[in-house]
C-alpha cells in the first residue's frame, strides 16, 4: 500500500513591479518528485492561503506541487482591500511570479497548469492570452466570462461606473447582492468566510466593479481565441456566474482539447462550498484530467526544443 504523501506548505512575501508587497503561498509533496505545476488563481473578494487550503491540500496528495498568490489589494498582499485598480496588474503578477517558478531548473520539464475560480478564471484566461504557448491547460471553476444577469449592472448603471470610477474609484457605492450568501452551499462555509478578516466584505468598489465588468464584456466578445486545453466546471444552480458562459466556451474555443463538466444541483464554489460528496467529484474529475494529460507526455518541451533546435540551425549558417 502506497504511502499518504506529505505535504510541506511554505509562505513569503515577494516584489510586484510598483513596489507592493504580494502574498504568496506553496504546497509542495514531500517525499516524492511533484507530476506537475498547479497554479492558483483565487476569486474576487478571496485569498489562497484560507479559503484556498483545501483545494490546494487536496490537489499537493495527489502528488502535485501547488502555488497561489494573493491579488494587490486581496488576502495579505498590500494594496487598498478589495480594489482592483487595473485588471492587467493582476495578470502581469501572476505571471511573473508563476513563470518564475516555472523557469526554475527543478520545474523546467514539468508540466505547467493554471487553476482558476470565478474571477480567478478571467485571470488565468488572460494569463494565457498573454503567452498562448506558455502553459499546458487551464482548469476553470465557474469562470467568470460574464456575471449572472440578475447581480451584473445594467447599461444605465455601467455608464454611471464609467464616470464616477475615474473621479471616485475607491467608493463602496455599488449596489448588489451579498455575494458570499448566494456563491456557498454550505452554511458553515459561508461563516468561515464571514469570520475571515482577509476575505473582503464591503460593498465593491466603483473601479473594481467598472474593471470586472469591462473584462467581462470583452470576455465575451473573444471567447474563441482560447486555444489551450481546458476543463470547465461549472455549477448548474450558479448564481453569480453565467454557466451559459461556459457552455459558449467549450463551443467556440479554438482548443482542440475542451471539457465541459456541469454539475446538477451545485452552487458557485465549486472548489470549497459544497457538501463533501460534492467536493470529491469534482476533485475526481479536476486530478483525473490533470493526470491523463500528464501522460502524453509533455507536448509543450518538445515544442520549445524543435523550436531552440530550429533557431540554433537558423544561426549556424
Amino acid at each position: 500500500m502506497a504511502s499518504e504523501i506529505k505535504i510541506k506548505y511554505e509562505e513569503e512575501f515577494i516584489l510586484n513591479s510598483r513596489g507592493k508587497r504580494l502574498f504568496s503561498s506553496r504546497w509542495i509533496p514531500e517525499n516524492e518528485n511533484p507530476k506537475a505545476l498547479i497554479f492558483m488563481c483565487h476569486g474576487y473578494a478571496m485569498e489562497c492561503s484560507m479559503t484556498m487550503q483545501s483545494t490546494a491540500t487536496r490537489l499537493a496528495k495527489g502528488g502535485f506541487a501547488v502555488y497561489g498568490l494573493d491579488y494587490e489589494g486581496h488576502g495579505k498582499s498590500d494594496g487598498l482591500f478589495g480594489l482592483v485598480n487595473k485588471f492587467e496588474n493582476i495578470v502581469d503578477d501572476c505571471f511573473h511570479h508563476f513563470s518564475t517558478i516555472c523557469e526554475k531548473e527543478e520545474n523546467r520539464n514539468k508540466m505547467r497548469y493554471l487553476l482558476g475560480e470565478s474571477m480567478g478564471g478571467a485571470v488565468a484566461l488572460l494569463l494565457h492570452r498573454k503567452n498562448p504557448h506558455y502553459w499546458d491547460g487551464a482548469i476553470l471553476a465557474a469562470p467568470m466570462c460574464k456575471m449572472a444577469d440578475d447581480i451584473r449592472p445594467n447599461a444605465i448603471m455601467v455608464t454611471i461606473l464609467s464616470g464616477l470610477s475615474k473621479i471616485f474609484p475607491t467608493w463602496q457605492i455599488v449596489p448588489g447582492q451579498d455575494i458570499n450568501e448566494i456563491a456557498f452551499k454550505l452554511p458553515e462555509v459561508r461563516q468561515q468566510i464571514k469570520a475571515n478578516k482577509y476575505c473582503y466584505k464591503g460593498k465593491p468598489r466603483l473601479k473594481t466593479a467598472f474593471e470586472l465588468n469591462r473584462v467581462c464584456t470583452e470576455f465575451e466578445q473573444r471567447l474563441n481565441e482560447v486555444s489551450l486545453p481546458f476543463l470547465v466546471l461549472h455549477g448548474e444552480e450558479d448564481r453569480v456566474t453565467d454557466k451559459a458562459v461556459s457552455k459558449q466556451l467549450y463551443d467556440v474555443a479554438s482548443s482542440t482539447d475542451k471539457t465541459l463538466k456541469l454539475y446538477p444541483g451545485m452552487w458557485h464554489g465549486l472548489l470549497f462550498g459544497e457538501p463533501p460528496e460534492n467536493l470529491d467529484i469534482v476533485f475526481k474529475d479536476i486530478i483525473s484530467w490533470i493526470e491523463e494529460r500528464s501522460r502524453y507526455g509533455n507536448t509543450r518541451l518538445e515544442r520549445e526544443l524543435k523550436q531552440q533546435n530550429e533557431d540554433f540551425v537558423k544561426t549556424s549558417y
